[in-house]
């Protein structure tokens, strides 16, 4: 569906992106996003460019050193029990930075990329989001749902076509039926 759309990376992407450095804490990296609501957030140098991405995977995995007791501690902060609290005593002492946990090397796309090579892309990756760049610097991100959101105002724009395809038939239709009734009445 999204390849019968003229839809590009531009088009679909959000344009004003959080983002972090490599250096910034775990613990302010995590605070922008749940601040912003967000699963997954880019990480940039002094220049602009895309030197990894932070998401929420990343975070589960960076516990895996951790003992069995305190893997359980997550496992019960995910459930929305209250945890021990020498355990958040040491995720605030944490002095860990964003590029030890990073994904680094992501994939980016440019605006130009159709919206259809974005979304196999994004599947043939198993990725969630892909920073869009221009002349190596992060201009914006596409994310699931902004392909969802492509693909919902194209089926919009489908579902008009189809209705006022609807309605002409039903138009031609009704003008058939009354020739045919004038037909019968003996009128031209």
């Amino acid at each position: 569906m999204l390849e019968q759309a003229a839809f590009s990376a531009g088009d679909l992407m959000t344009g004003e992106v959080a983002v972090v450095r490599p250096d910034t804490s775990l613990r302010d990296a995590v605070r922008a996003m749940a601040q912003r609501g967000i699963s997954g957030i880019p990480v940039v140098d002094s220049g602009g460019s895309v030197v990894g991405m932070l998401t929420e995977g990343d975070l589960l995995r960076w516990h895996e050193g951790y003992t069995e007791r305190q893997a359980h501690w997550l496992e019960m902060l995910a459930e929305g029990l209250e945890l021990a609290p020498e355990f958040l005593k040491g995720i605030l002492e944490q002095n860990s930075k964003v590029n030890t946990v990073m994904s680094k090397n992501p994939i980016t796309v440019t605006e130009t990329m159709p919206a259809r090579e974005v979304a196999h892309l994004m599947y043939t990756k198993n990725i969630k989001r892909v920073p869009v760049v221009r002349d190596g610097k992060l201009v914006g991100i596409v994310s699931r749902s902004d392909l969802i959101r492509a693909l919902s105002q194209r089926l919009d724009e489908m579902t008009g076509e189809l209705t006022a395809g609807h309605a002409n038939l039903n138009e031609a239709l009704r003008r058939a039926r009354e020739e045919v009734a004038g037909a019968r009445a003996g009128r031209p």
